[in-house]
């Protein structure tokens, strides 16, 4: 069984670090997912027979790292759903980008549209059929300038595919890393982190908030 790190666990939900390079789900490549390790612990834990129950609430990117949820009841999954559809569900991730920014904070508004064939999203038009609104806030946290890299605090407003990766790459700001949208960092990991989780607990209703830094090591070392 693959080691987890469980940053929280009662009856209702489990709260897990998720590495980079390891899929939320099964995917077509049959590579060992998040669901299966944290069904394959449960399972051996409590010494549960048969099938393990376990609700996926939100996904991260298969080569990005950091806090994630899971509801261990249907009860709990419900409601954990329906705290994202209402926005309750926050999400925050660290990024480290290209270049220097002109605004130390900002909002990001615009339409994405993607590409089901290559997997890609883009920034279009209002208008452009089957766009999606995306927003999100940033705050820069530092700018190295021996290294031209920024690292970079956002709040997710809205989750759409690839959002992050593609907003900050439409305005030159590509992250570090990023296979798909990137300009620097070729063939290294991707410098996308979700550091932070805040839901209200399915059952009590108490806020809860979660945070997991990265290593800061590599890329993140401008963090230090």
């Amino acid at each position: 069984m693959k080691q987890l790190n469980v940053v929280y666990e009662d009856n209702h939900i489990i709260v897990v670090e998720k590495q980079p390079n390891i899929p939320s789900q099964g995917d077509k490549t049959n590579d060992i997912d998040m669901l299966t390790i944290i069904k394959d612990y449960i399972k051996e834990k409590y010494n549960k027979p048969g099938n393990v129950y376990l609700g996926l609430i939100h996904r991260l990117d298969r080569p990005v790292g950091g806090v994630m949820v899971f509801a261990k009841t249907s009860k709990a999954a419900a409601r954990l759903s329906e705290q994202v559809r209402e926005k309750v569900f926050r999400k925050e991730y660290l990024v480290v980008v290209d270049g220097k920014f002109e605004k130390e904070k900002g909002i990001m508004k615009d339409y994405l549209l993607k590409n089901e064939r290559n997997n890609l999203s883009k920034v279009v038009e209002e208008n452009t059929k089957n766009a999606k609104y995306a927003e999100l806030e940033y705050e820069v946290l530092k700018y190295r300038e021996d290294i031209n890299l920024s690292a970079v605090k956002v709040n997710l407003h809205t989750g759409r595919h690839h959002q992050i990766r593609v907003q900050f790459a439409s305005r030159n700001h590509s992250i570090y890393g990023d296979q798909k949208y990137g300009t620097r960092g070729k063939g290294k990991q991707i410098a996308l982190w979700a550091y932070k989780l805040t839901i209200n607990h399915p059952i009590t209703k108490e806020e809860m908030t979660f945070e997991i830094m990265p290593e800061l090591n590599g890329t993140w070392s401008i963090l230090k």
